[in-house]
Parts: C-alpha cells; sequence; structure tokens
C-alpha cells in the first residue's frame, strides 16, 4: 500500500476531509463537501486534486468515492454569498456538510478535520488541522475537493439549461468573455449571479457610451 494521500491520512487515524468548489465564480453558490474514508480500496488510487483531473474522471471517481466514503453536502446560496461575504459563506458550506456528516461519525472515535487551504474552519467547535495544497495530499481532502466540484458542476449546468445566454455549462459561472458579455447585454440573474462580484464589471457597463 504506497498511495501517498492514503498515507498522509493514515497519520492522523479518525480522518475528515473537507474541500470546497466556486469560490471564484460570478455566479451560482458555493458548495463543500466532507468525507470519511469507510474502506480502502486500489480503485481510490486514482483520487487526486479535482482540478488535475478532467471533467469524465471526475464524474467516474465521484461514484467511486460515494461507494468507498461517507459523503456530506454543504451548500451556501448566492443571497448567503452576498450578505456574508464568500470567505465567511465557504466557512458556512463547510460547517453545514461537516454537520450532516455527523451521523456517519462513531461516537467512540475522536475525529480531526483536514480542510484544505491555510485557514481554521471559522466557527467550527472540533479538532481541525488546515493542510495547504490539501487535495494533493490528503486523500480524504481530495476525494472532498471531487464531490463538491462535482456536485456544484451539476447545480450551474442545471442554470445553464434554465438560463442559456450565459453559457453556465461551460463556464460554470466564472467569468469568461461571453458570460461577461451576457452579464452587459442581458443583465444580472437575481439570485443566480453574485453582485458583490460584479461591481467591477457593472461600472463599467454604466460608464459605457
Amino acid at each position: 500500500m504506497d498511495n501517498p494521500l492514503y498515507l498522509y491520512d493514515l497519520e492522523y487515524k479518525n480522518v475528515i476531509g473537507v474541500d470546497e468548489a466556486g469560490r471564484g465564480p460570478l455566479a451560482g453558490p458555493v458548495v463543500a463537501a466532507a468525507v470519511i474514508l469507510k474502506q480502502y480500496s486500489e480503485e481510490l488510487d486514482e483520487i487526486n486534486d479535482s482540478k488535475k483531473l478532467t471533467e469524465k474522471k471526475r464524474e467516474k471517481l465521484y461514484d467511486i468515492i460515494l461507494n468507498n466514503f461517507n459523503v456530506a453536502v454543504g451548500i451556501a446560496s448566492v443571497e448567503e454569498i452576498d450578505k456574508l461575504n464568500i470567505l465567511n459563506a465557504d466557512f458556512l458550506a463547510m460547517r453545514r456538510a461537516l454537520k450532516d456528516l455527523e451521523k456517519f461519525q462513531d461516537a467512540k472515535k475522536d475525529y480531526i478535520v483536514l480542510v484544505d487551504g491555510n485557514l481554521k474552519i471559522k466557527e467550527y467547535e472540533g479538532k481541525q488541522l488546515p493542510v495547504v495544497k490539501g487535495d494533493a495530499k490528503s486523500l480524504s481532502i481530495a476525494a472532498a475537493s471531487i464531490i463538491a466540484k462535482v456536485t456544484r458542476d451539476r447545480i450551474m449546468k442545471d442554470l445553464g439549461l434554465k438560463y442559456p445566454d450565459y453559457d453556465f455549462e461551460k463556464n460554470k459561472g466564472y467569468g469568461t468573455k461571453k458570460h461577461v458579455e451576457a452579464i452587459k447585454t442581458k443583465g444580472v440573474l437575481k439570485n443566480v449571479h453574485r453582485k458583490v462580484f460584479l461591481r467591477k464589471i457593472l461600472d463599467e457597463t454604466k460608464d459605457e457610451p
């Protein structure tokens, strides 16, 4: 057994991996996932940082992760992002995922949350450790990153069907040229676009002759 990501988690024994997707886009919610490994198998060796995987590969691994991990997802809405700011909304989504994961936890075990990044989850009272570039170091964080990314991508694809002018199924809410042009010409979508992220674009639109 020489998977370095799995060996990393073994050092901490009872691990919960946490990661998020969607901190940077102009539209859509932020999604967090929390996972606990049930049983290790070799099919998990393909798991890596979700950003390094193709969409097709992430979709395949999504099902493998669901079979081998206990999984919970937390979502913070666009309204919550605008109200709280993206970092606090991110923490809120993570706390919601962790709360939902409690139903899978063994009361006899002392868990530690490994969270991707350099910040502890605000207002979370359990034991936790931030891991910089954790999705490339920890199997559990990498698995959480894939669950969060696939879940969010599916939400954005659904929004793409509802609002075809904005190309969400391709841009996933990020500020591509086509997406920005659609905002300028078609307007801002309520409860879909993050108003706090659009100030510069909207200011540019006001300045145009």
